[in-house]
């Protein structure tokens, strides 16, 4: 597929090479997720966190799967497709995601998260305007928020997702994005923004990044594995965490390794905070053009 928009974030790029970096930046910030530890209860190259069918390995494989899927929904973004096919390209990249992990599920989230962006991003660029963060999140529920709350109602093919909307009234993913996905904007990036700020580098912000969604997302892989107790437990120990100085204290890393180690005896994954963080990290990188 070849973009037909003149889609420029960047002016000197060319709009096929404008998708291309999308979807550089959006496979590179998987990769920055996958890197960030101590991320309690997520595999990172240091372990397979409280998972058993999947590791760092598997993680890379799926990302440079995806990477191409990315650029397809940026240009489809540029042209300002209906729903229905960035749906379609999304359910190509998961099975090209299955075939590389094996059968993992180790982005189907981010597919749909980050895809929704750069197709956001994708849209944007072709009116050469600036991926903003009220562009990115008008964008998206102008073009795309009647189909997806429609989708939210309809959809036919159950996820863990979609099983603890119906058992516990949880957003995830699909609430997220109906509603501009508020945990990106309002708290990941702020709490990303604020701690850079600070002086602080890019791991010791993405943790600030990543506590912040803990403390505040119904995540509902945590929900599906540990229910509404584990939730409690997952945000009452991000609280914690920033009660005594976040990502900025002296200990924060030997605390959070700890909390890493007591949510692999849980079972606790928060699969849908490493989603939005990377969707956090997306913004940020196509906003101020780090690659």
């Amino acid at each position: 597929m070849r973009c037909v928009a003149p889609a420029t974030v960047s002016p000197q790029l060319s709009p096929n090479d404008q998708a291309r970096r999308l979807g550089r930046l959006a496979a590179r910030c998987l990769w920055h997720e996958l890197a960030l530890y101590p991320k309690p209860g997520l595999v990172s190259l240091r372990d397979r966190g409280a998972h058993n069918d999947m590791d760092a390995a598997v993680f890379v494989r799926s990302l440079f799967a995806l990477r191409p899927w990315f650029v397809e929904l940026a240009c489809a973004g540029a042209r300002r497709a209906q729903f229905g096919e960035l749906r379609s390209l999304g359910i190509r990249a998961e099975r090209v995601m299955l075939a590389a992990t094996l059968g993992a599920n180790t982005h189907r989230g981010a597919i749909f998260t980050l895809g929704l962006l750069a197709a956001a991003a994708g849209s944007l660029s072709a009116r050469c305007l600036f991926p903003t963060d009220d562009g990115l999140r008008s964008t998206l529920v102008a073009h795309w928020g009647a189909d997806l709350a429609i989708e939210w109602r309809t959809a036919d093919a159950p996820s863990h997702g979609s099983m603890m909307a119906a058992r516990y009234g949880a957003g995830g993913a699909r609430g997220q994005a109906i509603r501009g996905f508020p945990a990106v904007f309002d708290v990941a990036l702020p709490a990303l923004r604020n701690a850079v700020a600070r002086g602080a580098g890019p791991q010791r912000a993405r943790l600030a990044a990543f506590f912040a969604l803990l403390e505040s997302v119904e995540d509902t892989n945590v929900l599906y594995r540990g229910g509404r107790a584990g939730l409690a437990f997952v945000r009452e120990a991000a609280r914690d965490f920033a009660r005594s100085g976040g990502p900025f204290a002296r200990d924060a890393y030997a605390r959070a390794d700890a909390l890493h180690r007591t949510f692999i005896d849980r079972r606790l994954s928060p699969g849908g905070c490493a989603d939005l963080l990377a969707a956090a990290l997306f913004v940020d990188a196509i906003q101020t053009a780090v690659e």
